[in-house]
């Protein structure tokens, strides 16, 4: 398993731009596919968008498609997300997530390892 810990959450107005970090201690970084979720009060934890071992495959949910972009360094053991045209509707506690398979999964279980979650709130 990896330790991950994320950062970058904040508190913005609608039609901002955020970009969380997700730090992974370990040196398998590259073995693992990595995720985003979140979860909003009251609601299930969602998938937002995850990325291959290499970088070269993305998966997003439809709710954020064309808005955020994953991306990962995996020379910097660090995957990312960048968020723009931020919505009321994308505040959540977002996580980070890495699992082994090599295919994306988009169901939270099929994960191994997760962060302790970064705050996005958007103020409409």
């Amino acid at each position: 398993q990896v330790t991950l810990v994320e950062s970058g959450g904040g508190l913005v107005q609608a039609g901002a731009s955020l970009r969380l970090s997700c730090a992974a201690s370990g040196r398998t970084f590259s073995s693992y596919t990595m995720g985003w979720f979140r979860q909003a009060p009251g609601k299930e934890r969602e998938f937002v968008a995850a990325v291959t071992r290499n970088g070269g495959g993305t998966r997003y949910a439809d709710s954020v498609k064309g808005r955020f972009t994953i991306s990962r360094d995996n020379a910097k053991n660090t995957v990312y997300l960048q968020m723009n045209s931020l919505k009321f509707e994308d505040t959540a506690l977002y996580y980070c997530a890495a699992g082994r398979s090599a295919v994306i999964r988009v169901v939270g279980r099929e994960y191994d390892s997760w962060g302790q979650g970064t705050q996005v709130t958007v103020s409409s």
